[in-house]
């Protein structure tokens, strides 16, 4: 039996839709938290006591933990608004192509506005 299926393997060839696209940035996005769990646990862990509390203040006040912290909310933002969208997937809402591309949009741009206004919120 021949088979002439075009395979094409290579991923950077591949154009993929928006949704495709955030969908996979979720799952990405998802992982960084994972990983950062451990890191947010000792910091919470060592700021209950008085010292570390006021060591983590003055940690806070210098400008490349506060650029450190800013790039760490990215991922907690985007996969908070990607989740919201993925839920409302959930109850049917937006899963046509045009509702999926438009939902796709809105969540990069309501992303955006989170991490700059988070980055506000830090400076």
């Amino acid at each position: 039996m021949y088979k002439s299926r075009p395979k094409n393997l290579n991923l950077f060839t591949i154009k993929f839709p928006i949704p495709a696209i955030i969908s996979i940035l979720h799952r990405i996005s998802g992982f960084a938290l994972f990983l950062l769990i451990p890191f947010v646990l000792w910091a919470l862990s060592y700021s209950l006591t008085q010292p570390g509390f006021e060591s983590i203040q003055e940690w806070l006040s210098a400008f490349y933990v506060k650029l450190i912290i800013w790039l760490l909310l990215i991922p907690f933002c985007y996969h908070l608004v990607a989740g919201l969208r993925h839920l409302l997937m959930d109850v049917h809402v937006g899963t046509s192509l045009q509702g999926g591309r438009l939902s796709g949009m809105i969540t990069f741009l309501l992303s955006l506005l989170l991490v700059i206004l988070a980055g506000i919120w830090l400076w």
